[in-house]
């Protein structure tokens, strides 16, 4: 997701998709300490994903 699509996003939306993302974040790393999963570099991936919607939400509840 690009950050231009998350800037789009209402606060309804960041929130709903954070919270996705932070569940497919521990399903992944839960996968992984299971046996190792095929591209480790989703886990990377899906916590930058998180960081940048929180990132979001919090400018747009700081612009209220």
């Amino acid at each position: 997701m690009k950050n231009s699509e998350i800037r789009a996003l209402s606060v309804d939306e960041l929130k709903e998709k954070l919270t996705t993302e932070k569940e497919a974040l521990q399903k992944l790393k839960f996968a992984h300490a299971i046996s190792p999963i095929e591209n480790p570099m989703k886990i990377k991936d899906t916590r930058k994903l998180i960081a940048r919607l929180s990132t979001e939400l919090r400018a747009k509840a700081l612009d209220k």
